[in-house]
């Protein structure tokens, strides 16, 4: 818990996040200070930072990276894509948010989520996990229950005030 090993995955966003997510990385924020190191194989990950809504050829590869993953694990939906589909919700071959695949633990909303938004939601998630905590896993991906309708609400709110929210 006091060095997380996080995996990054774009499920098709438009990169404003994923950009979000590598400023984490830099001096400015300079997580890697704490331990937070960005790794690119699933087994060795203990934080699964997601971007983008879900399609029809993706969810496949976002389950098969859950499911590599070594318990415990903690799954984050970064920006109002990934939370909701956000702009892209309405489209023929999108999902949703990536809730709809895999149980997510934290929603960071935002178009896009700031870095230090980014940075709050892991925290969170290592709480959730040092407390062995996994409503997520509890409730499925189908009942995520009231928090997750909450945050779906605010990120649609995040995504009609676009950047300035």
């Amino acid at each position: 818990m006091k060095s997380p090993w996080l995996l990054h995955y774009d499920c098709g966003s438009c990169n404003g996040c994923d950009i979000e997510i590598l400023a984490c990385l830099t001096p400015l924020y300079d997580v890697e200070r704490f331990g937070i190191i960005n790794v690119g194989n699933p087994k060795h990950a203990d934080i699964l930072l997601v971007t983008g809504p879900v399609n029809q050829r993706n969810q496949r590869v976002l389950r098969n990276l859950y499911e590599q993953m070594p318990e415990p694990k903690a799954v984050i939906a970064v920006g109002t894509c990934a939370c909701s589909g956000g702009v892209f919700q309405e489209c023929y071959n999108i999902l949703g948010g990536i809730d709809k695949v895999i149980p997510v633990d934290v929603y960071v909303p935002g178009c896009a989520a700031r870095p230090e938004a980014i940075i709050d939601g892991v925290v969170l998630a290592l709480e959730k996990l040092a407390a062995g905590k996994r409503p997520a896993e509890a409730a499925g991906p189908e009942s995520d229950g009231e928090v997750a309708e909450e945050t779906r609400e605010l990120a649609a709110t995040k995504q009609g005030l676009g950047a300035r929210g």
